[in-house]
Parts: structure tokens; C-alpha cells; sequence
């Protein structure tokens, strides 16, 4: 456990990079998958939002999974790392992906307006949240990185 307030050690750390490779993982997947669809490799999926899996909830489980596996799951560090995971996931299933939706909504109305009105507005970013099942593949992402990195860094 770090015990003093020394910046760096987080770098050194598997909390760190159990939650940091989970996010990196999940973002390496869109991208990779988008690519083998568009034979095309499109570098912004390292930082979007939305799609499969959702790197926040790998990155959120990767952190509250490698915080249990280091200092045990009954402890109250590792019930604030599992709150914090249940507060993002349910906020990327729920919350972002109902952002989404309405942002679907907005741009059809946008588009309707702008035939019959000549209005040019700027279109909304639609993949915000996430289906069911990208969280639970970001959840199982975070979960198995954590478990390599805290396996190895012992």
C-alpha cells in the first residue's frame, strides 16, 4: 500500500495500471474491431466514448479488482473502489446511454428542420452510453487485466 504522498509511487502501483490497461485494453478492442469492419484504422477510438467494450467499465472494475486482489475485498478501501465501479458502470448503462438516445432524437428533429427551415446546426455525438452487454465485456476486460497485472507484479 502507498503510505506517503509522493505523486510517482501511483505510476508504481498495481491499482494503477490494472485500472489504466483495463481502460487501454477496452480502447485497443473498438479500435482493432472497427479496423477488421473498415479495413481502416481510425486512432480515435483510443479516446471515444461508447461502443464495445465500455472502457469505463473496465477501467472502473480494473481498479475496484486489483485493489480486493491487493488488500482484500471486505476491506473499506476495496468497498469504495466497488462503489466507485458500480457508480460508473450503472452511469454507462443508464445515464450516457439514455444522453445518447435523446441525442438521436435532437439530430433527427435537426435534420427535418434543416430541409424545411435551411437550418445548419451542429450535429450531437450519439454513442455516448452503452448496451448491456459492452458493459458486461468491459466489466470482464477490467476484471481479467487487473488479475494479469496484480498475478505478475508479485
Amino acid at each position: 500500500m502507498i503510505t506517503d504522498c509522493n505523486p510517482g509511487h501511483a505510476f508504481m502501483h498495481p491499482w494503477f495500471w490494472s485500472s489504466f490497461l483495463g481502460w487501454t485494453v477496452a480502447q485497443l478492442i473498438k479500435m482493432l474491431s472497427n479496423a477488421v469492419k473498415t479495413k481502416t484504422f481510425d486512432f480515435e477510438y483510443l479516446v471515444s466514448t461508447g461502443g464495445m467494450p465500455s472502457a469505463h467499465s473496465a477501467m472502473a472494475t480494473g481498479l475496484a479488482t486489483a485493489i480486493g486482489l491487493t488488500e482484500g475485498f471486505g476491506t473499506p478501501v476495496a468497498m469504495l473502489g466497488i462503489g466507485w465501479a458500480a457508480i460508473t458502470i450503472f452511469d454507462a448503462a443508464t445515464v450516457r446511454k439514455a444522453a445518447g438516445d435523446q441525442a438521436k432524437v435532437l439530430n433527427q428533429i435537426v435534420k427535418e428542420l434543416k430541409e424545411s427551415l435551411k437550418f445548419d446546426p451542429q450535429h450531437l455525438k450519439e454513442l455516448l452510453g452503452h448496451t448491456q452487454l459492452e458493459v458486461l465485456a468491459g466489466f470482464i476486460t477490467g476484471m481479467v487485466t487487473a488479475i494479469i497485472v496484480c498475478g505478475l507484479w508479485r
